[in-house]
């Protein structure tokens, strides 16, 4: 019998994604508090001594000089690779590495030494 408290009261399954919702919630507060305990757990770490790591030396060496990029990046363009010979070394060696193929293709025994094998598997 259908009755108006039928309509009023929610299957368990529709309150499933509602209940899911609430622990993901709840989940997620306590992973927030969790880390904010161990925050201050960060501060106690002992940090090692770097006074006198560095020599008297390169304490009283001068800054460097600034240089502008311009020139540098000429520089690093000028030095480069040159792309027409290393275009003809690559085809240079994609025609031995062909060639290499096509021998490695041919039979492995000779006749008389694949007539002989065959022999001796009688």
């Amino acid at each position: 019998m259908v009755n108006e408290r039928t309509f009023k009261c929610k299957p368990p399954l529709a309150r499933l994604p509602g209940l899911v919702h609430e622990r993901r919630m709840n989940l997620r507060c306590c992973l927030r508090l969790a880390a904010l305990a161990c925050l201050p757990l960060a501060g106690c770490a002992q940090f090692p001594a770097l006074e006198g790591t560095i020599p008297p030396e390169l304490e009283a060496a001068p800054f460097p000089d600034l240089v502008p990029i311009a020139p540098v990046l000429a520089e690093a363009k000028e030095g480069g690779v040159d792309p027409v010979a290393t275009r003809a070394g690559l085809d240079d060696r994609v025609a031995r590495l062909r060639a290499r193929a096509a021998r490695l293709r041919g039979p492995v025994l000779s006749r008389a030494e694949r007539i002989r094998l065959e022999r001796g598997l009688r």
